[in-house]
């Protein structure tokens, strides 16, 4: 069985930081592109960034390029995004997906 779990989300102010991990099982982790989206309070699904099964290639939305990492261990079959100088804007869902299934997501809230 494919599974997807996150974890890291909370609260925290503008301006920290946070780290989001995805733990991947039940398929070989380091064949997939694994990629986060998240969902905002009423508004649709937003894809942010996603990382190649090696690692070695990388993209990020514009909303979040200079300001979040992506990055994964494959050993691990752990997927993560290292998210800096958060912005209110950045609260949401936060999911990993890849291909075969979407976790069930971790709450991001940045407030003061």
């Amino acid at each position: 069985e494919v599974q997807l779990v996150e974890s890291g989300g909370g609260l925290v102010q503008p301006g920290g930081s946070l780290r989001l991990s995805c733990a991947a099982s039940g398929f070989t982790f380091s064949s997939y592109t694994m990629s986060w989206v998240r969902q905002a309070p009423g508004k649709g699904l937003e894809w942010i960034s996603h990382i190649n099964g090696g690692g070695s290639l990388t993209s990020y939305a514009d909303s979040v390029k200079g300001r979040f990492i992506i990055s994964r261990d494959n050993a691990k079959n752990t997927l993560y995004l290292q998210m800096n100088s958060l912005k209110e804007e950045d609260t949401a869902v936060y999911y990993c997906y890849n291909s075969l299934s979407r976790g069930q997501g971790t709450q991001v809230t940045v407030s003061s």
